[in-house]
């Protein structure tokens, strides 16, 4: 029986993480590991409600709360760190807590599990729940990711690691900028699921376009050297079927791929590995619910 942590941020959305532990805990009642819950509070502004409910399939349910906001990706790479160092695990699996990873999913993570266990298990999206717009921009994301870095991420951060990978992410300076970035990274032989986006327990998608922008843009980050190749050869062959034509239209994807290329530059500063290792340094408490 194998331990596995269920670890998931959450920023004001109480409502939400509750639901989620109960589909949790209705979801694991058949799978034979022991499942534990580690939720890192990331200096939520609103008061925790009071839990009365029994979780009887759950190992135990800690939340880890922090001093000050850090965002999402930062939570998670927090998380995988409080986790090693602090907690007995064999795989650990993120989540969202907002309901947009479903349930029912980890059932299929643990299956792929039961086949190979020394392997990342990634959740691929086949199907998204969002908007014309959203999903449109989440499109233009995959294909520009794959052009200037060579690499197709079709996932998120709701993945099953394995204890070996997650001392390899701990050590890795992208983790703390981009979750899947660093996964992708470091890990070429990777299985998967698929996995259909599901949509928000209660609420709208705290994805606006700018954070899916940045969210891009971190993830190409991890790969900086590949894009800035790419882009050299790309503006040096389109300059040269353009000269002679240059106007103020067709120099729009030079303005473009250089605005690109600074704005990814200075997202990857946010790989700080010295601030990566001292993240526990911002834990103010731990509350044991079970």
């Amino acid at each position: 029986m194998s331990k596995i942590k269920v670890l998931i941020p959450i920023y004001n959305d109480w409502k939400s993480a509750f639901k989620l532990l109960e589909d949790i805990e209705l979801q694991v009642n058949d799978l034979n590991h022991e499942f534990s819950i580690i939720i890192v509070n990331d200096c939520s502004t609103e008061e925790r409600p009071i839990n009365d409910f029994n979780f009887n399939n759950l190992k135990s349910i800690k939340i880890v709360n922090m001093k000050r906001n850090k965002g999402h990706a930062r939570c998670n790479a927090s998380g995988l760190r409080y986790i090693a160092e602090h907690e007995e695990y064999d795989y650990i699996i993120p989540m969202d807590g907002d309901g947009e990873d479903r349930v029912e999913e980890i059932t299929l993570l643990i299956d792929k599990v039961n086949d190979y266990p020394d392997k990342v298990i990634t959740a691929n999206r086949v199907k998204r729940s969002e908007g014309f717009f959203f999903k449109f921009c989440y499109l233009l994301h995959k294909y520009l990711t794959f052009i200037f870095t060579g690499q197709s991420i079709k996932f998120g951060n709701f993945i099953c690691l394995p204890k070996f990978a997650v001392n390899k992410m701990i050590k890795e300076k992208a983790t703390w900028s981009s979750f899947s970035g660093a996964v992708v990274k470091l890990f070429n032989d990777r299985k998967s699921i698929p996995s259909i986006r599901g949509k928000r327990f209660f609420g709208p998608s705290k994805m606006s376009f700018i954070n899916l922008l940045k969210h891009s843009l971190s993830i190409i980050a991890v790969f900086k050297i590949t894009l800035l190749i790419r882009s050299i050869f790309f503006l040096i062959a389109y300059l040269f079927l353009v000269i002679g034509k240059i106007s103020v239209i067709t120099l729009i994807p030079v303005i473009g791929i250089i605005i690109m290329m600074f704005s990814v530059i200075i997202l990857s500063k946010r790989e700080n590995m010295s601030e990566f290792e001292n993240s526990l340094e911002n834990i103010n408490s731990v509350d044991l619910l079970k």
